[in-house]
């Protein structure tokens, strides 16, 4: 299950095609995950880029892919893989930048820890079955000493402790989203999200009940208290949840019926209060919208469409409450799954499943408009993208 590549295996499968300076340097143990500089570089250092990856699909992945991108150019170079994790579909770092977590997406669910040591090599530390099929999503508390993630087929939520050094430790609970009904068409819940909330929540997204949890943790025990749910419109189909930076309102994007959903929150409570459908701007046709970003100045969002193949751009307004559509752009690519900015905020990243393409736009801190850099990269089934 170990794939330890060495710093000089990895400079040169990143560097092999010339296109970029200097190969990036991995996030070290203690520190925050950030944009890695090269000394001498300043400015425009070199930073990497994680990939989860389907390995399951012809064309499918190999394992988690690696590259690096230039943060001032907006351009892709070299990849190379970790193998050993079947199905990283979704990838998160802990909050040293030390270890990186991936779901093992397959009817017997885990999730995998994989060591970034700080010579460059990567290490899977430990695979935990998550009690359930099918994880979808996975996040760290903010205290680093916990993991969650979502079981998409079976419908729950799990509980891990996390070592000193990263390692999950055996499951500590199991959540399943018994209650309300699913929702019209679904075959039973469908839990596609679970992520830390402002004011230390533990919110988790329901697709198949159309429906957002939300618990309390107990942090010495590591088990999950339900406290309430807000509950969409039957086939609303919610699947990715996203913060405004004032942490009173949050957006969702709705898969099934192809809306956005401004929420209102309350960080004392938990109790999220969810809004009157809006439109994603791609028109009456099947589009799917798969996640929303919001900038860090709290002044723009925006989400992508898979069926629409397109990002749609939106004004946050009155302090985040209102989200006012502006346009959509063209992503560049096929069915993009997943989206992401680079650290800074600069780059907007998309992962495109279907084209196994990773896209890339320059954001405009004034404007919030989207200009495509570079040209696509070649990452086959990539549906998640990470950069540190």
């Amino acid at each position: 299950m170990t794939t330890p590549t060495s710093r000089r295996t990895l400079l040169g499968a990143l560097l092999a095609g010339g296109a970029l300076a200097a190969a990036p340097s991995l996030p070290r143990s203690g520190h925050q995950a950030r944009s890695p500089r090269t000394a001498g570089e300043g400015a425009r250092g070199i930073a990497t880029l994680f990939l989860g990856t389907y390995t399951s699909t012809t064309p499918g992945g190999t394992g988690i892919g690696v590259a690096a991108y230039d943060p001032a150019a907006g351009t892709i170079a070299g990849r190379t893989v970790v193998t050993g994790v079947e199905n990283p579909s979704f990838l998160a770092p802990h909050p040293t930048g030390a270890t990186l977590y991936a779901v093992d997406e397959q009817q017997r669910g885990g999730v995998t820890a994989v060591a970034l040591a700080a010579d460059g090599t990567f290490r899977v530390l430990a695979t935990r079955d998550t009690g359930g099929a099918g994880p979808a999503h996975l996040s760290v508390h903010p205290g680093g000493k916990w993991l969650f993630s979502a079981n998409y087929t079976s419908g729950s939520v799990a509980v891990h402790p996390l070592a000193a050094d990263g390692t999950p430790g055996e499951r500590t609970d199991l959540v399943a989203h018994t209650t309300p009904a699913p929702g019209p068409g679904q075959d039973g819940p469908h839990a596609h999200q679970v992520i830390t909330a402002p004011g230390g929540h533990i919110l988790a997204v329901d697709l198949g009940n159309d429906t957002v949890y939300t618990y309390r943790l107990d942090e010495d025990r590591g088990t999950l208290e339900q406290l309430s749910y807000a509950a969409l419109r039957p086939g609303a189909g919610p699947r990715s949840l996203t913060f405004h930076p004032g942490g009173r309102y949050a957006y969702l994007a709705c898969e099934v019926d192809n809306t956005v959903v401004v929420c209102g929150y309350d960080p004392a409570t938990g109790v999220l209060t969810p809004g009157a459908p809006q439109s994603t701007g791609t028109g009456s046709g099947t589009s799917y919208p798969a996640q929303l970003l919001v900038t860090g100045d709290g002044r723009f969002a925006y989400l992508a469409n898979r069926g629409h193949n397109s990002l749609t751009r939106y004004a946050v307004e009155d302090g985040g409450a209102t989200l006012r559509l502006l346009d959509t752009v063209p992503v560049g690519g096929d069915f993009p799954r997943h989206i992401a900015f680079s650290p800074d905020g600069s780059l907007l990243l998309a992962a495109n499943q279907k084209s196994g393409t990773v896209t890339v736009f320059r954001v405009d801190g004034e404007s919030g408009t989207l200009e495509s850099v570079g040209t696509p990269f070649a990452a086959p089934a990539a549906v998640c993208v990470l950069p540190l």
